[in-house]
């Protein structure tokens, strides 16, 4: 990755930070309904030599947890032993959120939409601004780290916009097994930081409201793997047993309401035709079977067993590595190590169950 020079003295959400020095600072972002100050909790750790600067955020959604656990785990484990230039650890964005584990902030406003903010803005827009402002800008490096929303877990995979070269570097640098190359939302905190000038990307992994073991690592393991690369921490990155890129996916959608039998997990492929899912009556009887439009892998899915017409069931992602190569790298022991039990892990979430071909016979109907 390119080198970065960082100054003598680099200030974070305000405050000047010397070489070698380290800091908790809280930055004032809004207002409580008694006036009291609402703060965003900043982590500094500067190296005693100049570099980069390196921002990691969690928990932009309010009920995102997963990110919050993993900043913790890199806390938990010490100090980084920074030798050059400065990492950034932001377990919490959205305190509102957080406060209430909601993903939105108190206006219903998403704040992933309102990067980079605005000065005079609805309340979110203010937020997005001050931490824009005063943190994001400050670094050279982005790492964001999110979960699936509420009812849906993701299976690890970063997320970034491949053709812009410092992106890419900073993806690769990471060491997901799997990588979604796409370009994000408008007003989304990754698109809005590579506007500026700060090369950005996101790992989507696992679901809200809880801090899961194996997610955990991986997101240690990757936010590690940036440090090392830039040669800000000591240590070699270690490198994923296997590598799938992705630049399309499509949603497989329930067609009618009902109660839903799975027959994959995330993390696994899939077969174009292969069934998805069952969908059947609260007495048991068949209504419909969802199928993968394409061949691919499970990229998220969701959690409830319970759907309507048209809601989300299962995320396929079209990798552009061959199915059979796929399938082989998945069935061998490349697939193994934490990627294997991330896949573990993921198939405990949901209820798998084999396709049955004969289900019992309809009751008959009674006035």
């Amino acid at each position: 990755m390119p080198e970065v020079s960082g100054r003598k003295r680099r200030k974070v959400a305000g405050v000047a930070i010397a070489p070698g020095e380290t800091r908790e600072i809280y930055l004032e972002v809004s207002q409580s309904y008694t006036g009291n100050p609402v703060r965003i909790p900043v982590h500094v750790e500067a190296g005693k030599k100049s570099g980069p600067t390196v921002l990691v955020t969690a928990a932009i959604h309010g009920d995102e947890l997963n990110g919050m656990g993993i900043i913790h785990e890199i806390l938990f484990r010490g100090p980084l032993g920074v030798r050059r230039g400065t990492v950034v650890l932001v377990p919490v964005v959205n305190v509102f959120g957080f406060e209430t584990q909601d993903r939105y902030m108190p206006d219903r406003r998403d704040l992933n939409r309102m990067f980079p903010g605005r000065e005079n803005g609805s309340l979110a827009a203010r937020v997005a601004y001050e931490f824009f402002e005063q943190v994001v800008r400050s670094a050279d490096w982005l790492v964001d780290l999110h979960t699936g929303a509420s009812g849906r877990t993701n299976f690890p995979n970063v997320r970034a916009r491949l053709r812009d070269p410092g992106v890419k570097q900073l993806a690769d640098a990471f060491g997901a097994e799997l990588v979604v190359d796409s370009d994000g939302p408008d007003g989304s905190l990754r698109r809005e930081a590579a506007r500026a000038g700060v090369p950005a990307i996101i790992l989507e992994a696992g679901e809200p409201g809880k801090i899961e073991p194996t997610v955990t690592e991986v997101g240690v393991r990757g936010v590690m793997n940036v440090l090392r690369t830039l040669g800000m921490v000591d240590g070699a990155p270690v490198s994923p047993r296997f590598q799938v890129r992705v630049r399309k996916s499509t949603w497989v959608r329930a067609q009618v309401g009902g109660i839903l039998r799975f027959h994959v997990s995330p993390g696994e492929p899939v077969d174009e035709g292969q069934p998805i899912a069952t969908n059947v009556s609260l007495f048991a009887r068949e209504q419909n079977v969802l199928v993968s439009p394409a061949a691919g892998l499970v990229l998220g899915m969701t959690t409830l067993p319970t759907v309507k017409p048209g809601e989300p069931v299962c995320h396929v992602a079209i990798p552009s590595t061959l199915p059979k190569t796929l399938r082989e790298i998945l069935a061998g022991k490349r697939a193994g190590g934490l990627a294997g039990r991330v896949r573990q892990d993921f198939a405990r979430a949901v209820s798998v169950t084999e396709r049955e071909e004969v289900l019992p016979p309809a009751a008959s109907e009674e006035d």
